[in-house]
């Protein structure tokens, strides 16, 4: 199927996103935790100069106050022995009104040797989530979230998850436990990199800010090129691992509401070339937004118009525990840069259900990649999301 849906970005949806809003009358997550020690409700939102402002780095890594934002990370893994992991990070932050700040987060590791997938979540609220100071020479942003439940005494003593970063030279440290990890059977898994980017930031839509109208708008920036070293672990077993990650940071006051989804294509080519892609459906499988950005290997970065690049799917895959169907393979051609990709998952089962944190089942996972770019065949690394493919709670 060829999609060619008008031009705008992935995370449009996100109030198609329930992947983190709920009604912009109640709290953002899915399931707030029964109890953290106490919480002050956020402060009234005051006036601000009006959207578009420029961005600006680091300055911008930290957090908004805006209604909606995330700080998300994929990644490519190589241990010694020769496997080969993915990754997903993410930190979520909502803010609704008088409700105390929100948080989400899930983590994610795909075994792709061994044809396995693990991954969990948690959800916190309060401000103390976010431990960066704004001290000089201090992280541009600091969280640690633990997600404890006081109806349940285990989690009482968990680690934070945590994730720092500083204009591209990032940290993240996140060990899920035995009981909160979801997926193929494993007793805990987790992991500890540090990443640092090696291209400049990409401001998307040329300023970093993209306009959805009516249902508000969205900064916008990545870093989709960082080398990432460090250890994962499964069970019982710590492997020293290396390789590279893709950041993405979103953030504005944007919430629709609706039925719909989306499918984002993140791809990094053994030449160097980076590319992004984002198809945005309506509640009746048409594709209305479109956002892609092509950046060089010297970090140079354009916009793909929704007339620059064709997505067709080739294969599906059902899920046995949600029954949801997904995409499990495409072709995206980019014409004016003769440039062919495929995709392939290297696991099928990717799939997340978070409804206890986010309200959603979503399906994230690592790709192979082939390409040929001007008659030349090229390898690479990828990552695809696809949300709004499973019902509802």
């Amino acid at each position: 199927m060829s999609r060619r849906p008008s031009s705008r970005p992935r995370a449009t949806l996100l109030g198609l996103l329930a992947l983190v809003v709920a009604a912009c009358s109640g709290p953002v997550l899915a399931n707030p935790p029964a109890g953290h020690p106490v919480v002050t409700p956020a402060p009234a939102p005051t006036a601000r100069p009006a959207d578009p402002q420029p961005v600006v780095l680091p300055r911008d890594d930290a957090p908004h106050d805006r209604l909606t934002e995330w700080w998300y990370y994929t990644g490519h893994l190589s241990d010694k022995a020769g496997g080969r992991w993915g990754f997903e990070f993410v930190i979520f932050r909502a803010e609704r009104g008088g409700f105390p700040v929100s948080w989400a987060s899930h983590l994610a590791l795909t075994d792709e040797a061994g044809g396995r997938f693990h991954y969990a979540q948690r959800s916190e609220v309060g401000p103390q989530v976010n431990l960066a100071t704004g001290a000089d020479g201090g992280p541009a942003f600091a969280f640690g979230i633990r997600g404890i439940d006081i109806g349940d005494p285990s989690t009482l003593t968990r680690a934070p998850w945590s994730m720092t970063g500083l204009d591209g030279v990032d940290t993240l440290l996140a060990e899920a436990t035995a009981p909160e990890s979801s997926g193929d059977a494993v007793d805990g898994f987790g992991l500890s990199l540090g990443l640092r980017a090696t291209k400049p930031p990409v401001l998307h839509d040329g300023d970093g800010y993209v306009d959805f109208g009516p249902a508000g708008g969205s900064y916008y920036d990545s870093r989709t090129a960082m080398t990432a070293a460090g250890t994962v672990t499964v069970g019982s077993r710590e492997l020293a691992v290396e390789g590279f990650a893709w950041f993405d940071h979103q953030w504005g006051d944007f919430i629709a509401v609706g039925a719909g989804g989306w499918d984002w294509f993140a791809v990094n080519l053994d030449d160097g070339t980076d590319v992004t892609l984002s198809l945005v459906r309506a509640a009746d499988g048409s594709y209305p937004l479109v956002y892609g950005t092509l950046v060089d290997g010297d970090g140079a970065a354009r916009n793909l118009g929704a007339d620059a690049f064709t997505v067709e799917v080739d294969a599906e895959w059902t899920s046995p525990t949600t029954g949801a169907t997904y995409p499990a393979g495409w072709t995206i051609t980019v014409p004016g840069e003769d440039m062919a990709i495929e995709l392939r998952p290297t696991v099928p089962h990717q799939e997340l259900d978070t409804r206890a944190t986010t309200g959603v089942v979503y399906w994230e996972g690592s790709q192979r990649v082939t390409a040929t770019r001007a008659g030349v065949m090229l390898g690479g690394r990828g990552y695809v999301e696809l949300t709004g493919y499973a019902a509802g709670p």
